[in-house]
Formats: C-alpha cells, sequence, structure tokens
C-alpha cells in the first residue's frame, strides 16, 4: 500500500478548521492566553470520541475559539500543507468557515489573510497548489450567509467557491438558495454538504436550488436510485469521507462503506479526510484502510485518485497535466 502515499493525489473535501490537532490547539491557546477545558494534549485527544455529528461539531467550535490571529490561521494553514507535501497531496481544495470566527469578533481579513500567506508559502516551498471554499454555516440564517458573502468581496481573488456545512439536518440547501444565486453571480462556484446525515431529498435540493457543480457526501444517494441513475448521467461528483463517515457513526465499519457500490454504479467517487484531526487520520490512511477494508483492486483506487482531480475545479489544463502525472506514476510502479 506504499504506493498510495507515493501516487499524486489531490483533496477536495477539508476543512481548515479540522485540522487542528490537539498539539497545536494546546500551544496556540498558551501562547494567546485562551481557556480551554483541558489540562493536557491527551485530555484534548480523549475528548476527539464522538457519536454524531453534532457532538464533533460541538468540540469542533470550541477549538477553533484558539484561533485569534492572522499568525495562528497561518499556522494552523501550514500544519496541514506539512501532511500534504509527505503524503504528496499535489492539490487541496481547502474549505474554512469564516462565520465561526468573525461570530466571535475576528475579522474577514484575519482569517483569510493568515490562511492565504500559507498558500502562497506552500506553492513556494511545495509546489502544492490549492483553491479556497468559502462555507456557509446551515444552523445559521440566511441573512448571516449574506452578511459573510459582503465582507468576503474585497477578497475575491482568493476565493473559488462557496460551500455549505455544519448541522445538516433541519437545515434544507433551499434555506440558502438566495445567498446562493447573489453568490453566483459574484463569480463563485457553488458546491454543498448534502445527504450525510441528511436525507437524499437534500441532495436534489442542493443540486436544484443551489446549482451545486460538486455533492459534498453525498452517502444517502443510494437510497434514491432514481437519483443515482441521474448523478451517474451529470458526472456529479461525490466528495467521500471515509473515516469521517466511521467517526460520527454514519457507517458502523469501514467494511460496510459505500464508496465501493458507488463506484460499481458509475458515480464519480473521491476520497477526502474532512476533518483529520478529529477523525483519526489524514487523506493516505484513509485511501489505505477503506482499500484494505473494502479489498479494493489498484485499478479501483487509481480510479478515484484520478477522479480527484477530474472533478476538481482546476482549469481543464490543469487537470489534464495532472491526471497525465498520475498515469505517469501507475505506469512505472506497475
Amino acid at each position: 500500500m506504499d504506493w498510495i502515499k507515493q501516487i499524486p493525489k489531490a483533496e477536495l473535501h477539508l476543512h481548515i478548521e479540522g485540522t487542528l490537532e490537539p498539539e497545536l490547539m494546546f500551544a496556540i491557546a498558551q501562547r494567546n492566553h485562551v481557556k480551554i477545558p483541558y489540562s493536557s494534549v491527551e485530555e484534548v485527544r480523549n475528548a476527539y470520541r464522538f457519536s454524531c455529528l453534532q457532538d464533533f461539531l460541538d468540540i469542533y467550535y470550541a477549538g477553533a475559539g484558539v484561533l485569534l490571529y492572522e499568525e495562528d490561521f497561518y499556522d494552523l494553514t501550514m500544519a496541514y500543507f506539512q501532511h500534504c507535501a509527505e503524503e504528496n497531496i499535489v492539490h487541496t481544495e481547502i474549505m474554512f468557515d469564516p462565520q465561526t470566527h468573525t461570530q466571535r469578533g475576528i475579522s474577514f481579513e484575519t482569517v483569510i489573510m493568515g490562511i492565504q500567506k500559507a498558500r502562497e508559502e506552500a506553492q513556494e516551498k511545495w509546489g502544492i497548489s490549492s483553491l479556497l471554499i468559502m462555507s456557509f454555516l446551515r444552523h445559521l440564517t440566511q441573512e448571516e450567509a449574506f452578511q459573510t458573502l459582503t465582507e468576503s468581496l474585497p477578497y475575491k481573488q482568493y476565493i473559488t467557491a462557496v460551500g455549505l456545512d455544519s448541522s445538516e439536518k433541519g437545515n434544507p440547501p433551499s434555506k440558502f438558495k438566495e445567498v446562493y444565486q447573489a453568490a453566483i453571480k459574484e463569480g463563485y462556484i457553488p458546491v454543498a454538504h448534502a445527504g450525510e446525515e441528511g436525507p437524499a431529498d437534500y441532495i436534489e435540493e442542493a443540486l436544484e436550488d443551489l446549482q451545486i457543480v460538486r455533492i459534498d457526501h453525498g452517502n444517502n444517494c443510494l437510497t434514491n436510485p432514481s437519483l443515482v441513475q441521474k448523478l451517474v448521467m451529470q458526472k456529479m461528483a461525490l466528495t467521500v469521507c471515509p473515516f469521517s463517515n466511521l467517526e460520527l457513526k454514519v457507517v458502523e465499519d469501514l467494511k460496510q462503506h459505500p464508496a465501493k457500490k458507488m463506484l460499481d454504479l458509475g458515480l464519480k467517487v473521491t476520497i477526502n479526510s474532512d476533518d483529520p484531526a478529529y477523525f483519526g487520520g489524514y487523506l493516505t490512511q484513509n485511501y489505505i484502510q477503506l482499500a484494505d477494508a473494502l479489498q479494493l483492486s489498484k485499478e479501483e483506487v487509481a480510479t478515484m485518485v484520478k477522479n480527484s482531480f477530474q472533478y476538481s475545479l482546476l482549469s481543464p489544463e490543469k487537470k489534464e497535466n495532472y491526471i497525465q502525472r498520475v498515469e505517469d506514476f501507475l505506469e512505472q510502479h506497475q
């Protein structure tokens, strides 16, 4: 399985706040004199156990509370890029949650400029390309999402897409129809979380009301065969997150994970780590353990790796270049 670490990969579903390792959380809390309800790194790590999405979100938002300054967002993002360099993740599409921070009085500028500085440095140091997806928090109102959209406009050159995350149940995509229309008019590409804890209907809504070009998660599409057929016809990619699904009890065991079934049905599956600091592993580990649990062939893994570039938000030329690099690697490692 060593080849999985070495093959050039892209990651399309990654929340930068979800890469906050306990050691870094503790270090930044001490640096910023922020009190957290843990007395050691081990206590923080032990708290990273969840029974559902809401359990996870509670500690996720608490952890983000240590992030106050541009330096904090830079350190957080550079720590993730270090993992990318070690795992040969050559392109990544990073989601960030401005509202998690602006609601605490942190400026939009502080958040994005810390992340942006790290993006530029990672490109220069390791040749890692990246783009940003600004996520709206679905448990908040559409009016608050509009405010975030307005705050983002001076920094539009740094942001490629808008997304929708946080508590899915009771917060359908249709709740954000107008703000998505406005974001698309501003030139942002639309993606959204749908069908993780929410029903297949939410995937339909995200497609129709939000005009999304890619589905984050999408597991519950399998409950609706006609929807599956539609997704296959439209070549609508799913950014699937195995460890996240396991830790949040979407599946009880990786051996029950639907990724292979999705591939067999013709769905465009990509593998991602979602919130790796909280869910026990970065991208390579997600690939390796999923491949082992489902007994995936090398061809099936390679298909998902190529999908990660094909269904990225990169230009057609860049996609082609990266896929050629994957093909060259596979030829050399037959």
